[in-house]
């Protein structure tokens, strides 16, 4: 079975008219609206069920490798054995094969996080993994307000599947002398990030070379994310939650965000922004 499109055209009536127009005033018409798919992405390491996420069917692999890094189950690409995407009846399944170490650890990880329902120590060893400690960001990389804005303008030109969707967000690597190298979208602001990390890795990109932009607001799992691939520098175009703050600054990580073409505003690690 083939995978999905992950775009598709469905029919909808468009209604128009000026604000304050009596009901009479209004016009309609009949046409299309191409939308992103999103689809169920059942996640399997050596066939072990891990996790079904909801995204877009577009670099499938990349997310698989994104996800897995991320998540820490790998610690780069080569502890991936094999990779296979499937068409199912009702998605797509992403089958993983784990080498060496990974496995192991893997299973160790399934065996701690599970327990009988309502055990309460499952609860607080949930709540560490959702909030484990972040390692420490050692990026030299400094850059000036005219390159975050370009990094901004970059990431806006690549967004193929938004321009044509207006649904998507997307998750941007931004390197000096080459500008945004790889762009990667999804209907969720996670996912996006994951198939970024995916692609840098399988490319042999470094994420401490670079900035991450993004065009989502920077909530905790972004921050942990953007510090598990590395990054020094974390750009989103919305504002971030406190803890995403608490979080960056303790990581060691530079977050700039409500970032437009006007300006920007930097939340922690100041210093590696020329101003």
């Amino acid at each position: 079975m083939g995978l999905p499109l992950p775009v598709v055209d469905l029919p909808r009536l468009a209604v128009s008219g000026a604000v304050g127009d009596p009901v009479g005033g209004a016009q309609s018409a009949d046409g299309s609206r191409a939308l992103p798919e999103e689809v169920a992405i059942a996640l399997t390491y050596n066939r072990a069920s891990y996790a079904v996420m909801m995204a877009t069917p577009l670099d499938v692999e990349d997310f698989g490798v994104g996800f897995s890094l991320n998540e820490g189950i790998i610690a780069s690409p080569s502890e991936l054995a094999d990779i296979e995407v499937l068409g199912v009846e009702l998605g797509i399944e992403l089958r993983m094969t784990l080498a060496g170490d990974a496995a192991e650890r893997t299973a160790e990880r399934r065996r701690r996080l599970a327990g009988p329902v309502g055990c309460g120590l499952c609860g607080v060893e949930s709540l560490e993994e959702a909030l484990r400690p972040l390692p420490q960001i050692t990026a030299r990389l400094t850059v000036t307000p005219a390159e975050v804005r370009a990094a901004l303008a970059g990431l806006a030109a690549g967004q193929a599947l938004n321009r044509a969707t207006r649904a998507v967000h997307a998750a941007g690597f931004w390197r000096p002398g080459g500008g945004v190298v790889a762009v990667r979208e999804d209907v969720g602001r996670h996912n996006a990030l994951d198939k970024l990390a995916g692609a840098l890795a399988r490319a042999g990109e470094a994420a401490d070379q670079g900035m991450i932009v993004i065009s989502s607001r920077v909530s905790i799992e972004m921050v942990q994310k953007a510090a598990m691939m590395g990054a020094g520098i974390l750009v989103a175009v919305s504002a971030p939650t406190a803890l995403a703050v608490r979080s960056a600054e303790e990581a060691g990580l530079t977050l700039v965000a409500i970032a437009r073409e006007d300006g920007f505003e930097v939340f922690s690690g100041a210093q590696r922004i020329k101003t």
